[in-house]
């Protein structure tokens, strides 16, 4: 045979992790997800609400500082470790507000807004399968959700210089916070599909978000106030009592980070841990964080599963 005629061996394709790593690889599998990233961050806005948010959040930190001063008359030498919790507890809880309020405003118009666009049965004829679809719409609300909570924790360590806050204390707020973030987005876009509209969307998920934060955390302490003195001296019921207000109270994401933040305090960084009933027995308690990240876990795969359901139901 010509040697001339040989067809000379094709190029070996560069891995797909080699630009931008195992990330980089999956944007460029996912073009939704590139596609909003880049729409999201292109321009000066995303950076300005980025420094706003800062701004904001340090300016809280420190009226908080000066407010406590001013109301205890005490310095920071014999106070140090109040003012350090207190400084990390505001923080959080704006955080989880943040959380609540933004994910939702991110994901509720992911499906129903491309509707609401016409661009839906366009976006549908490509070769996209459905679950990369909304993978790519969810995760990318996510991440700019994530890059919030990330510039905020410089703040949170601001509470380690003045004490009263330990490393898992934060480890463990992060946490909760990405796992509000993945099951509030999840339920986002979820009611996005299957409402069709952005206005019904959101409204739902912000009613359902109001429900699980506030009202949740609420009618557990009523019950428990109302119904702890009748199992005094009772050690299945109180026992059944302890194990439903832990359930139904880690799995709102306050009441999970009020319950963690008193387990720390009694029994430290523990996974498991024993608590004691009235007549001197113990029973065996999962730590709330793990409770809410399972609940939570589950919630957030059941919703995104329908998602991909209803995508191809519209699409078929």
């Amino acid at each position: 045979m010509n040697p001339e005629l040989e067809t000379p061996p094709s190029p070996a394709l560069p891995p797909m992790t080699g630009r931008g790593g195992i990330l980089g690889a999956w944007l460029r599998r996912n073009p939704v997800a590139l596609k909003e990233l880049r729409g999201r961050m292109r321009g000066p806005r995303a950076f300005i609400v980025l420094t706003v948010y800062v701004t904001l959040m340090s300016i809280f930190a420190i009226l908080i500082y000066l407010i406590y001063l001013t109301t205890t008359g005490l310095t920071l030498n014999t106070t140090g470790g109040v003012i350090g919790k207190l400084i990390f507890g505001s923080v959080v809880l704006v955080e989880f507000l943040l959380v609540s309020f933004i994910t939702p405003a991110f994901t509720a118009g992911a499906i129903s807004g491309e509707r609401e666009r016409r661009t839906f049965a366009l976006l549908r004829t490509t070769l996209l399968p459905a679950r990369r679809l909304v993978d790519g719409k969810l995760l990318s609300a996510l991440a700019y959700v994530a890059l919030l909570l990330f510039v905020a924790v410089p703040l949170q360590s601001l509470a380690f210089l003045m004490g009263g806050v330990t490393i898992a204390e934060v480890l463990l707020s992060f946490e909760l916070l990405i796992v509000a973030a993945v099951g509030f987005g999840a339920l986002g876009i979820f009611l996005s599909a299957a409402t069709g509209r952005t206005l019904s969307a959101s409204i739902l998920s912000y009613v359902s978000i109001l429900l699980a934060t506030v009202v949740l955390p609420l009618l557990m302490a009523v019950v428990g106030a109302l119904l702890g003195p009748l199992t005094y001296q009772r050690p299945f019921l109180e026992a059944l009592l302890t194990y439903l207000l832990n359930l139904f109270g880690a799995s709102s994401p306050i009441g999970a980070a009020v319950l963690t933040e008193i387990a720390l305090q009694q029994h430290g960084p523990a996974l498991f841990y024993t608590q004691t009933l009235s007549n001197g027995a113990s029973i065996p308690l999962i730590a709330p964080w793990i409770v809410f990240t399972l609940v939570y876990g589950i919630i957030s795969l059941v919703l995104i599963r329908l998602t991909v359901h209803l995508v191809r139901r519209t699409e078929a």
